[in-house]
């Protein structure tokens, strides 16, 4: 079976996994997950990640989840703006801050993957793949 949304796979492969309060997740690799990934470890939503093959034609994105003290939850929510049947894409002067600044986006430009305090300081805009708070 073809997967037709592999970031919002990943998205629910560590929001499942935070919510059953999981030490890591693993997720199939790929260049935007791990370009992803970076942006979320930079943030400090995640602990960790690295990658692993099981064998040579499957690599696994092994992702450690981060908690706060008392095993509170670092990632409150999650969610997918950008789907392949309906793609979002905002100018340079249409981001804003995502709740408040309480939470950001990730978005996807011609420089890469970056948040939307990045991309509004430099001025590009691009396609917003997902909120997180």
């Amino acid at each position: 079976m073809t997967m037709t949304d592999p970031v919002a796979d990943m998205i629910t492969r560590i929001r499942n996994g935070v919510t059953a309060q999981k030490e890591n997740v693993n997720i199939p690799s790929s260049g935007i997950k791990r370009e992803i990934l970076r942006v979320l470890k930079e943030e400090g939503f995640i602990q960790d990640f690295g990658e692993h093959s099981e064998d040579k034609s499957h690599v696994v994105l092994n992702v450690k989840l981060k908690y706060g003290s008392r095993n509170q939850k670092v990632i409150n929510g999650i969610q997918r703006v950008s789907k392949p049947g309906r793609r979002i894409y905002k100018k340079g002067s249409e981001i804003r801050r995502f709740r408040n600044g309480l939470g950001f986006s990730i978005i996807s430009t011609d420089r890469g993957v970056m948040t939307d305090r990045d991309s509004m300081k430099k001025g590009l805009g691009g396609e917003v793949l997902i909120n997180i708070w």
